[in-house]
C-alpha cells in the first residue's frame, strides 16, 4: 500500500483529493486477487498514462485561462514581455561575444599550447623578429614541438576576368602542421615548399566567392603579381590565420642574404608548446636562447629581448576591457529588467489580491492556486525569451565590430545557448518567486485576511519591497549612466584631436604594384605620373600625389636614426617613420608645409638624397637649431632635410606616433624597399567618391590592364574608423542607459501611484482635517526624491569604481571626471522628480469625501 500510495503522487492534487481512497481500495482488492507484485505492475501501467493525461488536461485549462486573463491587461503583459526580452536579449548578445573573444577555444586543435614569440627593444615591447633570430631561436629552444613564420601582405590576381587585390600570407612550412589543421581539399604548405615557392593555398572564402567552389583548382595554376603558381589546397572555413580577410597563403622562403641584418625586423613567430611545458618555463627558455644571441652580436642586439605570450593573449588591452565594460553594462540591464519585473509582478498580485482570496475562500486548494499563476508566470517567460532571442540574434551582427582582427576567428559568432539558458533561468526564477507569491500566501487565514482588507494590508507589506526594487533600478542607472557618459566624453576628445591632415574631400585609392613587374623604380614612376596627369584633368579634383600608404592607415614603417655619426640602434627615443611621396602630397592630404620646401620631380637616384620631416623630428634632433639642411643616416643612405611638415598621427588618434619623415619616391632603390614603394594614391575633389572611383578605375587599366585597385575610402571614413569600435560600444552603452533611466522613471511613477492608491483613506482624512494640497504634494514629493538620493550615493560609488576599471579606455578624462558625474546625477533627479509629479498631483487632487467612502 506504501508503494501505491507514493505511486498515486504522480496524479494532480486535486485528483488525489477526489479519487484517491477510491483508487487504494480498489488497488487492495486487486492485490488480494492477484498478488502484490501483479497488482504493482498493473497499478504502474493504469497509473503513468493517466497521470500524464491529468496533467496535459490540468495544463491546457491553466493555459486557456492564462490566456484569457493575460489578454485583459495587454499593457501589463507588452510591458513585462520587453522587460524579459530586453534582459535575455542584452545578456545573450554581451556575454556570447565575450565568450567568443575571451573564452572560447581558438579553433586550432588543443589551441592552448599555441603562443607567439616577439621580440622588443626599449619602447618597443611587441615587434616583429628578424629572419636570423628566427632561425637561432628555432634551433636554441627546446620547449617547442613546432616553430613558423608568417608575414602578411597582398597580391593582385590577374588573369581572371578583371585583376583583384587579395590578402595574402607567406608562411613558412612549419606554420600549418605547428597550427595542427589541414587543408579541406588538397594539401598544406609543406617541407618541400621551401625550395619551390610557386604554389598556393586558397582560403574556403575565396574558393567559393572567386572560384565558384570548383573542386577541380586543386593542381590549376593562378597568377599573383604576375607569378604563376599551383594551387595545391584549400582551407577550411574556419581558418583565419593569421587573420580572417588573408585570401591565399604561399610559401615564405627566406633568401640568404636576408639573414645578414639582425634588425631587419619583419617575421611574426608562432609556435607550440610541447606537452607538459608551460608558459614561464617557455619564456625562460627564449630569453637564455636570446642571452646566447646576444653575447654572439652583442651590437646588434643591444638592450633587446624576446619573451612569449599565449595566443589569445595577443588580444589588446583595451579590447578586452570594452568587452568586460560591455558585460557589466549588460548585468545591470539583467537586474533592472529582474527589478522591473518582480515590481510589474507584485503590482499585478495586489490587484489580484481579492481574487485570490476569493478563490481560496471558495475552497480551491493552495497547490491549484500555486499551479495557475506558474502556468501565467511561465508563459510570461516564454513569451519574453523568444523575444529577447529575436533581439540578441539581431544585437550579435551590430557587435560585430567589437570582435578584434588580432585574433583568428570569425567576424562574428552565434547565440551561446549556455549564456542564453543561464538568462532565461535568472529571469525565470524572477517570474516565478514574484508571479507566485501571491499563491504562497492564498489559503488559511491571510486569505480570509485580504478578502476583508482588500488590497490595502497586502499592499503597504509590498511597498517596502518595491521600494527596494526601484533604489536597485536607480543604482543600475546611474551606473550606466556614468559610465556611458565617461566613454561619450572620451569619444568627444578623440573626434577633436587633429589627425595631422585635412581629410575633408580627400579620397584614397590603393593600386598596389607588383613587385616583379615593377621591380625598377623608373618603371614605377613612369606608371605614377601618367596616373598623375590624367587624374588631375578630371573634372573637380584639385590636388593628386601617391604615398607609401595614407595616414592612419599603417601604424609601423619604423626605421631607427642617426645623427651626428651616432650609432643607428632602433630604441623608442631614436625612431621615426618612413613614407616615400610624390610631389604634390602635403598639398594635397593637407598636412602644412611649416618650412623649406615640398619633395621635387628632380629628387631622384642621381641628386643627393634629401627629406622632408616633420615639426617633432626636427625638435627632437635639432631642438635649437635651424633643421633645414642638416644630415642624417635614415634607410640606408644619408639624407638632408629640405622641408619641415607638420607632424601625422599614424599610429591613431589615442596616442602620440613617432617623428615622420617622408623621401621622394624617385630615391626608392632598384629592388629596395618594396614594401615601402608607394602604393595609395590621394585625390582631392569635389567629387563623391561613387563617382571619382570609375574614373580612377578607368585611368589606371588603360594604362596597365593588369593593375587592380583597392581599399577605396573617403579619409573622412578612414578618421571615422579610427573610433569606430568605440561608436558600435557607444551605441549599445546608449540605448541600454536610456533604456535604464526610462525603466527606473517608470518605476519610480509606478511605486508612488500604487502608494498614492493604496493610501486613499489616509490622504482623504488629512485632506478633510485641514492638510492644504501642496502639503500632500510635497509629501508625496518627499518620498520620491528619497528614494532618489537612496539610489543615487551607492550608485556613484559603483560608476566610480567601474571608471577606474576601465580607464584604459578613458583618453583625456578622468575616472571621476566632474562634468560626467554632475550631469548624470541631474539627469537621474530630473527623471525621479518626473516620475513624482504625477502622483503628487493626483493625490493633492484626492477629494475626501471619495475617499473616506471608499473601499
Amino acid at each position: 500500500m506504501c508503494f501505491h500510495r507514493a505511486l498515486l503522487h504522480l496524479y494532480p492534487a486535486s485528483f488525489r483529493t477526489e479519487y484517491g481512497e477510491e483508487l487504494a481500495r480498489l488497488y487492495a482488492h486487486r492485490a488480494a486477487e492477484v498478488g502484490a507484485f501483479a497488482a504493482a505492475v498493473e497499478a504502474i501501467a493504469d497509473v503513468v498514462p493517466n497521470a500524464a493525461a491529468a496533467h496535459a488536461d490540468i495544463l491546457g485549462r491553466d493555459l486557456r485561462y492564462s490566456l484569457r486573463t493575460l489578454r485583459r491587461a495587454p499593457a501589463f503583459v507588452i510591458t513585462a514581455v520587453l522587460v524579459v526580452a530586453l534582459g535575455i536579449g542584452a545578456n545573450t548578445a554581451a556575454f556570447t561575444l565575450a565568450d567568443f573573444v575571451l573564452i572560447r577555444p581558438l579553433p586550432f586543435p588543443q589551441a592552448e599550447r599555441l603562443v607567439k614569440v616577439w621580440q622588443s627593444t626599449p619602447g618597443y615591447g611587441r615587434m616583429e623578429a628578424s629572419p636570423a633570430n628566427f632561425r637561432d631561436l628555432k634551433l636554441l629552444t627546446r620547449s617547442f614541438v613546432g616553430m613558423g613564420a608568417y608575414t602578411t601582405s597582398a597580391a593582385n590576381l590577374v588573369g581572371a576576368d578583371a585583376p583583384r587585390r587579395l590578402e595574402t600570407a607567406m608562411v613558412s612550412f612549419d606554420v600549418m602542421p605547428t597550427l595542427g589543421v589541414n587543408a579541406a581539399m588538397g594539401r598544406g604548405i609543406d617541407p618541400t615548399d621551401s625550395i619551390a615557392s610557386d604554389v598556393a593555398v586558397l582560403s574556403y572564402g575565396i574558393w567559393r566567392s572567386q572560384f565558384g567552389g570548383d573542386a577541380g583548382m586543386i593542381g590549376r595554376p593562378i597568377r599573383l603579381d604576375g607569378v604563376r603558381r599551383t594551387v595545391i589546397g584549400v582551407m577550411p572555413p574556419s581558418f583565419n590565420f593569421p587573420m580572417r580577410d588573408v585570401d591565399v597563403w604561399t610559401p615564405l622562403v627566406l633568401d640568404p642574404r636576408q639573414f645578414a641584418d639582425r634588425n631587419d625586423n619583419w617575421l611574426e613567430i608562432i609556435a607550440r608548446l610541447r606537452p607538459g611545458a608551460s608558459l614561464a618555463a617557455a619564456n625562460a627558455d627564449v630569453a637564455l636562447a636570446w642571452s646566447q644571441l646576444a653575447r654572439r652580436y652583442p651590437k646588434e642586439l643591444e638592450r633587446s629581448g624576446a619573451h612569449v605570450i599565449g595566443l589569445r593573449d595577443e588580444l589588446p588591452r583595451k579590447a578586452r576591457v570594452l568587452l568586460l565594460a560591455l558585460c557589466g553594462a549588460a548585468l545591470c540591464i539583467l537586474l533592472l529588467a529582474c527589478a522591473n519585473l518582480a515590481s510589474l509582478l507584485l503590482a499585478r498580485a495586489i490587484a489580484r489580491g481579492r481574487e485570490i482570496a476569493v478563490r481560496a475562500a471558495l475552497g480551491a486548494g493552495r497547490e491549484r492556486i500555486v499551479r495557475q499563476l506558474t502556468t501565467e508566470s511561465l508563459l510570461l517567460a516564454l513569451l519574453g525569451g523568444v523575444a529577447g532571442i529575436v533581439l540578441a540574434k539581431l544585437a550579435i551582427p551590430m557587435l560585430g565590430r567589437l570582435v578584434p582582427d588580432s585574433l583568428p576567428i570569425a567576424e562574428a559568432p552565434t547565440i551561446d545557448s549556455r549564456i542564453l539558458l543561464f538568462a532565461a533561468l535568472v529571469v525565470a526564477v524572477t517570474v516565478f518567486t514574484f508571479g507566485v507569491l501571491p499563491a504562497i500566501r492564498a489559503g488559511g487565514a491571510r486569505a480570509f485576511d485580504d478578502l476583508r482588507a482588500g488590497a490595502r494590508s497586502g499592499g503597504r507589506r509590498k511597498q517596502r519591497a518595491r521600494s527596494v526594487l526601484v533604489v536597485i533600478e536607480i543604482v543600475a542607472s546611474v551606473v550606466l549612466l556614468i559610465s556611458s557618459g565617461l566613454l561619450v566624453r572620451t569619444m568627444w576628445r578623440l573626434q577633436s584631436v587633429d589627425p595631422g591632415f585635412r581629410a575633408d574631400s580627400v579620397a584614397m585609392i590603393r593600386t598596389a604594384l607588383p613587385a616583379q613587374k615593377y621591380a625598377l623604380t623608373r618603371r614605377r614612376t613612369e606608371l605614377y605620373d601618367r596616373v598623375l596627369a590624367e587624374v588631375r584633368t578630371l573634372p573637380g579634383v584639385t590636388g593628386a600625389a601617391y604615398t607609401t600608404m595614407a595616414p592612419l592607415t599603417m601604424g609601423g614603417g619604423i626605421w631607427p636614426v642617426g645623427v651626428r655619426g651616432a650609432s643607428v640602434i632602433r630604441e623608442d627615443n631614436n625612431t621615426a617613420s618612413l613614407r616615400f611621396a610624390t610631389p604634390g602630397y602635403f598639398a594635397t592630404i593637407g598636412i602644412p608645409l611649416r618650412r623649406g620646401r615640398d619633395l621635387a620631380d628632380n629628387d631622384d637616384a642621381t641628386r643627393d638624397f634629401v627629406a622632408v620631416v616633420s615639426e617633432s623630428f626636427a625638435r627632437r634632433y635639432w631642438p635649437n637649431e635651424d633643421p633645414i639642411g642638416k644630415g642624417f643616416a635614415f634607410a640606408f643612405h644619408d639624407r638632408r632635410v629640405v622641408g619641415i611638415v607638420g607632424d601625422v598621427r599614424n599610429r591613431g588618434l589615442e596616442r602620440e606616433s613617432e617623428p615622420q619623415v617622408y623621401l621622394p619616391a624617385r630615391q626608392v632603390g632598384d629592388s629596395s624597399l618594396a614594401y615601402y614603394a608607394p602604393k595609395d594614391l590621394v585625390v582631392r575633389s569635389s567629387l563623391p567618391l561613387a563617382s571619382l572611383l570609375p574614373a580612377v578605375r578607368r585611368i589606371v587599366h588603360a594604362i596597365d590592364p593588369e593593375q587592380p585597385i583597392s581599399d577605396a575610402a573617403m579619409m573622412t571614413s578612414v578618421v571615422a574608423d579610427q573610433t569606430a569600435s568605440r561608436a558600435a560600444q557607444l551605441r549599445v552603452l546608449g540605448i541600454m542607459a536610456a533604456v535604464a533611466l526610462l525603466l527606473a522613471g517608470v518605476g519610480i511613477h509606478g511605486l508612488l501611484a500604487f502608494a498614492v492608491s493604496s493610501r486613499i483613506q489616509e490622504i482623504g482624512v488629512r485632506l478633510a482635517l485641514g492638510a492644504p494640497g501642496g502639503m500632500i504634494t510635497r509629501m508625496i514629493l518627499r518620498e520620491g526624491l528619497v528614494l532618489g538620493f537612496a539610489g543615487l550615493l551607492p550608485g556613484v560609488l559603483i560608476a566610480y569604481a567601474a571608471g577606474r576599471a576601465m580607464q584604459s579606455l578613458l583618453v583625456g578624462v578622468e575616472p571621476g571626471d566632474t562634468v560626467t558625474f554632475a550631469a548624470a546625477v541631474l539627469l537621474c533627479l530630473a527623471t525621479t522628480i518626473v516620475g513624482c509629479v504625477r502622483p503628487a498631483l493626483r493625490a493633492s487632487r484626492i477629494d475626501p469625501i471619495a475617499a473616506l467612502r471608499s473601499d
